[in-house]
């Protein structure tokens, strides 16, 4: 394997190389960049491979521009089973012609005696409507497995099929929360910390699924090089950021007894046999290089001020009356939207901003779920609220952006405020504004179903599967003073009464036991 960034790997084997995920430019309104910086690499021999492997739409794994320009169309993409066609669409866009229609779950051969397997996850919340791991088995029996930031309930679906010698999977954040939400400085750092507490931990219980040989992070940090994010950066001694990085989870994992950890500098590589490892990196000393990761930083930072300042030019649109175009877009999809809206169950605002002036506010948009309306908002009461710069909804606008929260939010440029819980089903919509999707998330919506069994835990029967995700609670569940916590996503329920305590819409059946 040769590390080429993120999540992006160069993998050869006898069937030929493999690329995955090959991200290089900014993603999410010129706000996320690959750490450390993969743009030097050799991009156009790297596209002269035999197959490739996109994950899913997230925009740090499915990069249209580097697509389109640097990568071969005369690849064969490695397609995974989603519900929808879109990735399929958007690949034939660019100009892939070449596919191998994976069947979820099912192994597939290809030339050379090797085997590949991809397990697609089609939950609605599961990336942008779907997210997927890659498994490989080379001619000679080493297995790899790329997680990236998949997550399945478990990873028996690929330990049946014989040891894994190289586990690749996420550990670092790849999310908004807490550091958008306006709260007290104190109360984000610690938020942020039992997130980061809670991602390692998960990826701990992953890899002590697997029992792979040689375990390598990836799919994560990203980096922040526009000066008004600059502070999400893991370079400020913040126990509550939740984007450590490479060498930061090599010393948790030794901390945990985990010796095992190998880095992917883009430009590392790795060989990987039976009994070995053998790396080489790009660098002489690679604990120097993440010691000195804030210079990378700011030269980095200087290297892209141009392309994200040009980025920011392009958002601009004046001529969109932003209400009249949001009234005749989301209504209809709000009117379809039953079960979401029932969900959601209140108005939830947008407070637009002046460009870079986060204290101005030009215009707030009210999107009344329960009367399906979106109008001028007039001092009404709300429970869920963001805050961001008009120009980028005037650009989501532009260019009929169908997923907000793979775009806007991702982007951390802008701010939220609730009162209550997190709603699942306010992110869940706007993900959704297109038929086929918002059709999608309601149909999975309408059919979840826990299964009806139950288990003993700690003193309590609860609900094997977790209603967020269907986790097993057997696996991932975890009570103390009588609440449980999922592992998997941190969602907690008070077990006397069953009520979740992270999100509306979500309680549990649970009871002592004995009664």
């Amino acid at each position: 394997m040769t590390g080429t960034g993120h999540a992006s790997m160069f993998i050869e084997t006898a069937a030929g190389s493999i690329l995955t995920d090959p991200w290089v430019n900014p993603a999410y309104f010129a706000s996320w960049f690959p750490f450390p910086d993969n743009s030097q690499l050799d991009w156009d021999t790297l596209g002269q491979c035999d197959y490739l492997y996109v994950s899913h739409l997230h925009r740090d794994h499915f990069d249209e521009k580097n697509l389109r320009e640097r990568i071969s169309k005369k690849t064969t993409i490695l397609l995974p089973e989603y519900p929808t066609s879109e990735l399929e669409d958007e690949l034939r866009e660019l100009g892939f012609r070449n596919f191998i229609k994976t069947v979820s779950g099912e192994v597939t051969e290809l030339d050379g005696g090797v085997k590949v397997m991809i397990q697609a996850l089609t939950s609605p919340t599961d990336g942008p409507i779907g997210d997927s791991s890659l498994w490989i088995e080379d001619a000679d029996g080493i297995r790899l497995l790329n997680q990236n930031d998949a997550r399945p309930t478990d990873l028996s679906a690929f330990t049946r099929l014989g040891h894994i010698h190289a586990h690749l999977l996420q550990f670092s954040g790849a999310i908004w929360y807490p550091m958008v939400y306006e709260l007290p400085d104190s109360a984000k750092r610690a938020f942020g910390k039992q997130k980061r507490d809670r991602q390692m931990d998960r990826s701990l219980r992953y890899i002590d699924d697997a029992k792979a040989s040689w375990i390598f992070p990836i799919a994560g940090p990203p980096c922040f090089l526009d000066d008004s994010l600059w502070q999400f950066n893991d370079i400020h001694g913040d126990e509550g950021n939740i984007f450590p990085d490479q060498q930061v989870y090599l010393d948790y994992l030794a901390d945990n007894g985990r010796d095992n950890g190998v880095i992917l500098l883009p430009g590392t590589v790795s060989e990987v046999t039976e009994n070995d490892c053998v790396t080489t990196h790009p660098v002489a000393d690679v604990r120097e290089f993440f010691d000195n990761k804030e210079q990378h930083l700011v030269e980095y930072r200087e290297r892209q001020r141009p392309v994200i300042e040009a980025a920011k030019k392009s958002w601009e649109h004046p001529e969109i009356d932003v209400l009249a175009e949001l009234k005749a877009r989301f209504e209809p999809l709000m009117a379809e939207a039953e079960i979401m809206s029932e969900g959601i169950n209140g108005p939830v605002r947008f407070d637009l901003t002046a460009p870079d002036d986060p204290d101005t506010v030009v215009q707030s948009v009210l999107f009344d779920f329960p009367t399906g309306e979106i109008r001028a908002a007039d001092g009404e009461k709300v429970r869920y609220r963001f805050k961001t710069e008009r120009r980028l909804v005037e650009h989501l606008l532009h260019i009929d952006e169908i997923d907000w929260v793979n775009s806007l939010f991702l982007s951390c440029r802008f701010s939220a405020a609730r009162i209550g819980q997190y709603n699942e089903f306010v992110y869940t919509f706007f993900k959704c504004l297109s038929e086929e999707r918002l059709n999608y998330a309601e149909g999975w919506f309408s059919e979840r179903d826990d299964g009806g069994e139950d288990i003993a835990l700690d003193g309590w029967t609860v609900q094997r599967r977790c209603p967020h995700l269907k986790a097993d609670l057997t696996r991932f569940g975890k009570v103390e003073d009588g609440v449980l916590t999922c592992q998997m996503h941190g969602w907690k329920w008070n077990l006397a009464t069953g009520r979740c305590l992270t999100s509306v819409g979500n309680d549990i059946r649970s009871a002592k036991r004995g009664e």
